[in-house]
């Protein structure tokens, strides 16, 4: 038997879709420009749903006093993830991409989901989504790709970089107390800036005070350096204050290494799986991603040809594997890992395995970002590096969602749960 069989198949009303989407896989209208080229039409995966938007499923969770969350742009639901380990509770993802949706749904059994292109999505289908429910923060990772300083096809024209504006639309229908919203550091240079104002302006003319800062994964126990720029808009008269780095040279712990991280998964060489534990956990991170799963899934190696296999175990530890992709190195396994991408619609392995010549399998991809064991990622390998890549870290997630909890229940002190925030108020700190 498989391992994935372990995990549910979505029922009933869900299953429709899902296999119609399993149907579908024509890629033959791709235009014909230069693949490179920044102004040919984005690409778009098989995997995006291209029907009108529907309410997979309604929340089944009742109001019960806790803070709720509503995950705009979920994909396979970092922030949610990370909000439910600060006290929160999600009620109800939104995504286009099909894979993702069984992932969050799967993981989320109590939430609501529609799936579908945000720009189609109605008030109606909210309030159907929430069912009573509502939400004390909203929360969008909203696409970030053609901002990213990675992408050699960035475009500040694509039609893309607008969907926070579809993220305001939704969210000031919910009128929650606290909005937030994640992107790549690169939006700040991208058309000179515009469209950070244009964020905090429309978070501003929504009626929210707009906090902004850039932070790092790894200094919030993420083992790899991903910069991320936050905008978080909060009701007048709520007072926001950012969290302290935990880790690093400004907090009290060192970074969690790559081996840190991973150094308990059973070896593999290139196309082979393993479905168990074959060590106890070894570190503290080790432990914590570990609880609660008894399967081991995901940890399946990408099938090399030999010469590939050769190159990363010829290259050390630390260096590039490629003299033209410079930022495709094999990992230190004493280091952080660098930023994990998305890496498009077909991504090829990112990182050398420190130790075993190969690349990494989803779990170390997702231990890296610091997904617990028990979130399986659906889709195989390939869906699951766009899945990982795209993610928010919900060790990041966990560290601003209890400075949002803070800052919404009085008497709440995140310093108890490992997370001291700064002293000073910042409101906007664009550059």
């Amino acid at each position: 038997m498989c391992p994935a069989s372990a995990w549910r198949r979505p029922p009933g009303r869900c299953r429709t879709w899902w296999d119609k989407v399993e149907r579908v896989r024509d890629m033959s209208c791709v235009n014909q420009l230069d693949p490179w080229d920044p102004k040919r039409l984005p690409e778009e995966s098989p995997y995006y749903w291209k029907g009108s938007p529907q309410v997979l499923r309604r929340s089944s969770l009742r109001d019960e006093g806790r803070l709720i969350l509503v995950d705009l742009f979920s994909g396979a639901g970092g922030f949610s993830v990370g909000f439910e380990q600060a006290g929160f509770v999600s009620a109800l993802g939104l995504d286009i991409y099909t894979v993702a949706a069984k992932t969050f749904m799967e993981h989320h059994p109590r939430a609501g989901f529609i799936l579908g292109d945000a720009r189609a999505v109605t008030p109606e289908m909210l309030l159907e989504a929430l069912n009573g429910l509502r939400p004390h923060v909203v929360t969008g990772g909203v696409p970030c790709q053609r901002f990213s300083l990675t992408n050699r096809k960035r475009n500040d024209e694509d039609p893309r970089n607008y969907l926070f504006r579809e993220f305001i639309r939704l969210a000031r229908f919910l009128d929650p107390d606290v909005l937030i919203v994640e992107n790549v550091s690169g939006i700040r240079s991208a058309a000179n800036g515009k469209f950070v104002l244009e964020i905090v302006r429309a978070m501003e003319e929504a009626g929210y005070r707009a906090h902004v800062e850039v932070l790092n994964a790894a200094d919030f126990g993420v083992p790899q350096h991903r910069k991320r720029i936050f905008f978080v808009g909060v009701r007048p008269g709520i007072e926001f204050r950012w969290p302290r780095p935990t880790h690093g040279p400004l907090g009290e712990h060192p970074w969690v290494s790559v081996w840190e991280a991973i150094g308990d998964l059973p070896p593999l060489g290139p196309g082979e799986s393993a479905h168990e534990y074959h060590l106890p956990p070894q570190t503290d991170y080790q432990r914590r991603m570990r609880e609660g799963a008894v399967l081991l899934g995901n940890h399946e190696s990408p099938k090399h040809p030999k010469g590939t296999s050769e190159m990363i175990a010829n290259t050390p530890p630390g260096e590039p594997m490629y003299e033209k992709f410079r930022q495709r190195i094999r990992l230190h396994p004493d280091r952080p890992s660098p930023t994990i991408v998305a890496g498009g619609i077909r991504p090829q392995f990112q990182f050398g395995h420190p130790t075993q010549p190969r690349g990494l399998t989803v779990r170390e991809l997702a231990r890296l970002q610091s997904f617990p064991d028990v979130v399986y990622f659906h889709g195989g390998i390939v869906q699951g590096r766009v899945q990982t890549g795209n993610a928010v870290p919900p060790l990041m997630a966990r560290a601003l969602a209890l400075a949002v909890r803070a800052a919404l229940e009085d008497g709440f002190d995140p310093e108890e749960h490992g997370v001291p925030l700064r002293s000073a108020v910042t409101r906007v700190a664009l550059f």
